[in-house]
């Protein structure tokens, strides 16, 4: 008797591993840093460079293994994905592969022969988890946030109540299914600083209006928040952007929402300001590089 996990043990995960620490080192890793990321020894990443680990050769030549391996090479070395995100995907990856007449499956009914005549499914994971869901949102949202830290000028565009760049899970309902930034992102002497990692739950006003727009019909999974200023909207007008005003002294909710369904195809909303409150305008997008690529442009 022989499970298919042990096939995951014993063949798929020396082998993507041993190909994942190649492509981290590759990517100017040190050997320390490969096995941090990956959560082993360094004597392991060792073997692994000198090939003293055995692999097998139908998993790392498969064509979804190597994309998988170079896009987490990718991520993990340039920060924008976490561990939790590639253990993830990895694991997404190995059920698709254990469904019936795939790899991992093959080779399981390879070392049982008996399993063949049988018609089960070994898919025992969904791979459109909530965990997946959400590892990816704050993998979005951290490749938004370079781009805005790295934006010269988005520091002027942060208003005195700050910024703050969100996105959500797709059948996000409250604040608690938006991330952002904590504290918000703030102007610091001129410099964009962004307090800590991206979480859910911590942004309740941009993740107010972006809620909002999506409950009346809006597709806008992101948003973020700059200051007010007629020209900067005149900018956004040009570039293809819909505007939409609204009130901010009332329920926001509401009043995003009014705007939306008057202007369904905003993905600008704006409002004016009024005694003790700030004008802001909220640019609205598909995912959070997007929005944060529209607010590089303008500056």
């Amino acid at each position: 008797m022989k499970f298919v996990e042990e096939i995951v043990v014993e063949e798929f995960l020396p082998t993507i591993r041993s190909q994942l620490a190649g492509e981290l080192r590759e990517r100017g890793l040190t050997q320390s840093e490969v096995a941090e990321v990956l959560g082993i020894s360094q004597s392991a990443v060792s073997k692994y460079a000198h090939g003293d680990v055995a692999t097998n050769d139908r998993i790392a030549e498969d064509d979804r293994v190597q994309e998988l391996v170079t896009r987490l090479g990718e991520g993990l070395s340039s920060g924008d994905m976490s561990p939790v995100q590639a253990l993830v995907e990895i694991e997404v990856l190995v059920r698709d592969l254990e469904s019936p007449g795939d790899l991992l499956a093959t080779l399981h009914e390879a070392s049982v022969p008996q399993l063949a005549e049988h018609d089960a499914s070994f898919r025992v994971h969904d791979p459109e988890s909530a965990v997946r869901s959400s590892e990816r949102v704050r993998s979005s949202l951290r490749r938004g946030l370079r781009i805005l830290e790295n934006a010269s000028g988005f520091a002027g565009l942060i208003p005195a109540v700050g910024s703050n760049l969100v996105a959500c899970v797709p059948d996000a309902e409250d604040v608690d299914d938006v991330a952002g930034v904590p504290g918000r992102i703030f102007d610091v002497k001129g410099r964009a600083t962004v307090p800590g990692e991206p979480e859910f739950g911590v942004s309740e006003h941009v993740a107010t209006v972006l809620l909002a727009a999506r409950r009346h019909g809006s597709d806008a999974a992101a948003a973020v928040n700059v200051r007010y200023d007629p020209a900067l909207l005149d900018t956004l007008a040009e570039r293809g952007h819909d505007l939409a005003e609204f009130d901010e002294s009332g329920d926001v909710a509401s009043s995003v929402g009014a705007a939306i369904e008057e202007t369904p195809e905003a993905t600008v909303l704006y409002q004016t300001g009024g005694e003790g409150i700030e004008p802001l305008t909220y640019v609205l997008g598909p995912d959070a590089e997007a929005v944060a690529r529209t607010i590089r442009e303008l500056v």
